[in-house]
């Protein structure tokens, strides 16, 4: 009785099998028997790379020569009712908002901000990296916000204090205008003086043909065209520039317009490209390949070297 009570507390399986033909796999030793676990163990050490890759090792002892130009931009975009002469397709302001937002694309790594004026200036948007926003605020822009008028001073000294507090290595300003200082509680010359000190850069554009431009006039019979004088303060523009550091261009249709936002993107780009390092650079690339080859090789062990018949 003794026995039994013990064997019963420590019962041991048995297997009884009518012959041994279902075992002799394990008995005849081959080396795709042997290495069964391969699949299994690729599998574990794709998982491990996927695992290493996600954490994103990176190597702090590399370093690698970029260029950093770190401007600060504010256009400052004249508005006014003579902006709607047509010598530029379809008409200037529309034309400049056009070619100011194809600049803003050139300008990936730089804060850029608007502002515009006419009799007065204001603030459309304060210098941002975020260029999408810059861009909605640009298309938003037409004559008639402000009283009409060309404050080319309250202009200059508006996009001046946007750039007053500013830590960038270059600051610059781009005042484009189609006509003659006539309004305003500040004068260009005070607006220039203004730049000088806090070392801002203007480039100046005037923009317009020469002579006579067609000019749509509203009237009870609907839109018609007369012809309106182009009258630009060259020497105005052209003393700006020259004493803040910057340049004086003249744009007499959208070519030569487009022509004068390269030229300033490109002296730009110039002026104050420098050299800087990173001390890191990503290595997860290396782990990432190696799981997909991992993968792919034990994928393919399954269905060819180790394929289990049904």
């Amino acid at each position: 009785m003794l026995w039994k009570w013990f064997v019963s507390k420590n019962p041991k399986a048995t297997i009884q099998l009518s012959n041994t033909q279902g075992i002799k796999i394990f008995q005849n030793k081959t080396w795709r028997t042997q290495t069964i676990w391969l699949p299994e163990v690729l599998r574990i050490l794709a998982f491990v790379a996927i695992v290493i890759g996600l954490a994103r090792p990176q190597n702090t002892s590399e370093t690698r020569e970029e260029t950093t130009e770190g401007i600060d931009i504010v256009m400052s975009l004249d508005i006014s009712s003579s902006m709607l002469a047509e010598d530029f397709s379809p008409n200037r302001i529309e034309a400049v908002k056009k070619l100011a937002a194809e600049f803003i694309d050139q300008r990936k790594d730089d804060r850029i901000g608007l502002v515009i004026f006419s009799g007065e200036s204001f603030t459309q948007c304060p210098i941002t990296s975020d260029h999408a926003v810059l861009k909605n605020l640009l298309k938003d822009i037409h004559s008639g916000l402000v009283e009409d008028g060309t404050a080319i001073g309250m202009g200059l000294a508006t996009a001046v204090d946007r750039l007053k507090d500013s830590k960038a290595k270059s600051k610059v300003i781009i005042l484009m205008t189609d006509g003659e200082n006539n309004a305003g509680l500040i004068d260009p010359e005070t607006g220039m003086e203004l730049a000088k000190s806090f070392g801002v850069r203007v480039y100046t554009i005037g923009a317009g043909s020469v002579g006579m431009v067609p000019y749509p006039v509203q009237t009870p019979f609907g839109r018609q065209y007369t012809q309106m004088e182009s009258k630009i303060d060259v020497a105005l523009l052209q003393k700006i520039a020259n004493e803040t550091g910057g340049e004086y261009f003249r744009a007499t249709g959208n070519r030569s317009l487009k022509q004068v936002y390269d030229q300033i993107d490109k002296l730009e780009k110039t002026r104050i490209e420098v050299s800087s390092f990173k001390h890191y650079a990503e290595k997860f690339a290396p782990f990432a390949l190696t799981a997909l080859i991992l993968l792919l090789l034990e994928m393919l062990l399954q269905m060819t070297v180790y394929k289990r018949i049904p």
